[in-house]
């Protein structure tokens, strides 16, 4: 598949990689202009999330201008949906943010379809990129049982799933996730977390994401979720919960305001050319 991109000033289109914690997004910039209309942004997700015949990503993310805060997020995913709010996306963006000086201090608002949300951010003294999201109150259903499990819903900006298991890596995942990713009890589908128990305040997750349609090597708002549920259903103690995700680690605040805790990195910059 290929994209008849309109006509720019622009003889390319520059893009960032970045990636939280093994999540990654391709950026596109448009403070200054709109690159990519909105009426194609779910075509070019499709095409260049893409790992073989594209750049390869979990998403798109584009940051604009806000009306509403510092700035704007939005995110398209490699189905072509748009989805409401992204944790290793917006910090992601956020750093994006605070490298180019939009956003020129530590503390900042970003746009999300979720609502705004608020971010800290700064470099460590190994020099890594550290962002702490204010996550929203989260929006609690009740559980049910799916196939002999019970599953917890919670959203976190987006709706997930919690499934608590005895050992993740016995999972498998992409052939268990999809039956309740798409279960007629969540008319807008889920993410889907299988989550262990390793401490009174750890745990291990496996994330299938709605979107992406597959495993990915972590997920923000499924950690938030996740921590959030182990918390409420006393399986953790502590206002922190640590989350080990296969790409890494995030620290979970949980609260009326859950916070997330995480890094973001930049891989590479380039140029589509047409």
């Amino acid at each position: 598949m290929t994209i008849k991109f309109p006509k720019h000033d622009l003889r390319s289109i520059a893009f960032t990689k970045l990636h939280g914690n093994g999540n990654d997004f391709i950026l596109i910039d448009e403070m200054d202009q709109v690159i990519i209309p909105d009426d194609m942004k779910a075509q070019f997700a499709v095409v260049y999330c893409d790992r073989r015949f594209g750049i390869g990503g979990d998403g798109v993310l584009f940051i604009s201008k806000s009306d509403k805060a510092d700035i704007r997020m939005r995110l398209f995913q490699p189905d072509a949906s748009e989805a409401e709010m992204c944790g290793n996306g917006i910090r992601c963006l956020s750093k994006y943010a605070f490298d180019k000086e939009y956003a020129k201090k530590k503390a900042f608002s970003v746009e999300t379809l979720a609502g705004v949300m608020q971010v800290r951010v700064g470099y460590d003294s190994d020099g890594d990129f550290m962002a702490t999201i204010d996550m929203g109150t989260a929006v609690y259903d009740e559980s049910r049982e799916i196939d002999g499990m019970t599953v917890y819903s919670v959203n976190t900006g987006v709706p997930h799933a919690v499934i608590f298991v005895g050992n993740v890596d016995g999972i498998a995942i992409n052939e268990v996730a999809p039956k309740i990713r798409h279960h007629p009890s969540f008319p807008k589908g889920t993410n889907v977390n299988f989550v262990q128990i390793t401490g009174s305040s750890e745990i291990v997750i496996r994330t299938f994401e709605r979107g992406v349609e597959g495993e990915t090597l972590s997920c923000g708002t499924g950690s938030t979720a996740s921590a959030l549920i182990a918390a409420k259903t006393g399986k953790t103690h502590g206002s922190v919960v640590h989350v080990k995700t296969v790409g890494g680690p995030l620290d979970i605040t949980v609260g009326d305001i859950p916070q997330m805790t995480g890094p973001a990195a930049t891989v590479f910059v380039g140029e589509i050319q047409y």
